[in-house]
């Protein structure tokens, strides 16, 4: 049976390339053997389909009451997803509409869906930066481009340490919930950090997903030489 790796509205949630992080899980699948293949639901659209795993890429602000009523529009569905386990990679604003609320800083608020304890609110100033994060699946690397920290509820914890960068401003970035996975990490992150996709398809397929093919060492050796050049350059704290 093929594996759906569901793309939640990616004609708005690839400013930065993030809506490409369900290509980078479907093609590492494929290169360790399984069949899957991405499953792109557009906004005002539903689907049948039963994933694997879920992709919620950035948009820019003036999008985000649309992508907020998108999300609404399938709630039900994507609630009963998430109790079952299907990993969600959020990224950027993707991961702030999950949150209770948005403070976009100009006296305005764009609600969000409520399944992830925590909310947004503004930085002193906007975070264009490299960003590298120490998380459970190894030192992750990227950028982020953002003007919020993501403030999460007593007790949730992060995706990892910020040893580089802003994050979410309180030297964290990103957060860990049920089945959810956030970030501020733009790249795409799973292109960059190979070992975070890995993870994501152990949980989605539930055993490790090991990609062998030699475009998965093509892959990693370029995100290797990626994540060396940055890290040459930056001093880490």
């Amino acid at each position: 049976m093929t594996a759906a790796i569901v793309a939640l509205f990616p004609e708005v949630t690839d400013v930065n390339g993030d809506a490409q992080n369900a290509l980078v899980l479907a093609r590492r699948a494929e290169w360790a053997g399984e069949d899957a293949v991405v499953v792109p639901v557009a906004l005002g659209l539903s689907t049948d389909v039963e994933p694997v795993a879920i992709v919620l890429g950035s948009s820019v602000d003036s999008a985000l009451p649309r992508i907020r009523d998108g999300l609404l529009s399938i709630l039900p569905r994507l609630t009963a997803w998430l109790d079952a386990g299907v990993p969600l990679l959020a990224v950027g604003t993707g991961m702030e509409l999950l949150g209770s609320r948005i403070d976009l800083g100009d006296g305005s608020v764009v609600e969000g869906v409520g399944l992830v304890p925590g909310s947004s609110a503004p930085l002193a100033v906007r975070v264009t930066d490299d960003l590298v994060v120490d998380a459970a699946e190894g030192r992750l690397v990227g950028y982020e481009n953002h003007a919020r920290g993501f403030r999460l509820d007593a007790g949730v914890p992060a995706l990892g340490r910020v040893v580089s960068g802003i994050g979410d401003g309180r030297g964290v970035d990103g957060v860990r919930h049920g089945s959810v996975l956030g970030t501020r990490l733009h790249g795409p992150v799973l292109a960059k950090n190979p070992a975070l996709a890995d993870a994501l398809l152990a949980r989605a397929f539930g055993h490790p997903v090991v990609p062998v093919a030699d475009q998965a060492k093509a892959a990693d050796a370029a995100a290797a030489a990626i994540r060396d050049r940055l890290l040459s350059r930056i001093t880490l704290r």
